[in-house]
């Protein structure tokens, strides 16, 4: 299908990706003014931390834990200080406590061991941190002012999908489709601007065409789906 949204944008004559991604960024850019990270945080360790936390869980789920666990722990050497089990019971209702707590205490001991406490830059230096995978890299990397990438969660999955902009299914090989058209100014608030209109707009299920700022430029466009079908039936 994602291959197919492909082959449609050419067929429908919207123009090559190079072409579309301007306006595409500037609509979602008027329509989304206030799109940002959903995490709430203070430092650079917090903003890890929300971001390892926010792995199979929502952002809303994250921010009610994290005003509290972050009284607690302020420092690096504060989730080292304590046992780890308390750590887990601290962010137990984040859910996979036990690996997000192990992740955690090991990424802030290479910290202080290698980074004298402080958050890396380079997403080849993130990386390396325990449960900080790519996307987590990205977007620290990206909200750090740093953006080395494009963050692909499954908001900007779906929408690069449906808007012709990749006719991949593998994140890493959506990020480099998206790397090729996306001006490099715009990597970081690429992805906020698809997640917020994938919340408000481009629903997974019921995607609201007829509301979007882009409908003439999406070839996943229901709208012309139907007016398809309108001339059809009216042929007949």
């Amino acid at each position: 299908m994602a291959r197919s949204y492909v082959r449609e944008a050419r067929r429908k004559g919207l123009g090559r990706r190079r072409q579309r991604i301007v306006p595409i960024v500037e609509r979602l850019a008027e329509e989304h003014a206030d799109a940002s990270i959903a995490l709430r945080f203070r430092s650079d360790v917090e903003l890890l931390v929300s971001v390892m936390l926010s792995a199979q869980t929502t952002d809303a789920n994250v921010n009610r834990v994290t005003p509290a666990l972050f009284e607690k722990y302020r420092r690096p050497e504060d989730y080292l200080a304590v046992p780890r089990e308390e750590l887990e019971r601290d962010i137990y209702t984040t859910g996979f406590f036990r690996q997000k707590a192990k992740a955690i205490r090991g990424t802030m001991r290479m910290l202080l061991e290698e980074y004298d406490g402080e958050v890396p830059r380079r997403l080849e230096e993130l990386v390396r941190l325990p449960g900080v995978a790519r996307k987590t890299a990205n977007v620290v990397a990206a909200e750090l002012g740093h953006a080395q990438g494009i963050v692909v969660d499954t908001h900007v999955r779906r929408l690069s999908q449906r808007l012709g902009l990749s006719g991949n299914d593998d994140p890493v090989k959506i990020e480099r489709d998206l790397q090729r058209v996306v001006p490099r100014a715009d990597w970081a608030r690429f992805p906020h601007l698809l997640i917020w209109h994938g919340r408000r707009v481009c629903d997974a299920r019921r995607p609201r065409c007829e509301d979007c700022v882009l409908e003439d430029l999406c070839p996943s466009s229901r709208l012309a789906v139907l007016a398809r079908g309108a001339v059809s039936e009216r042929g007949r």
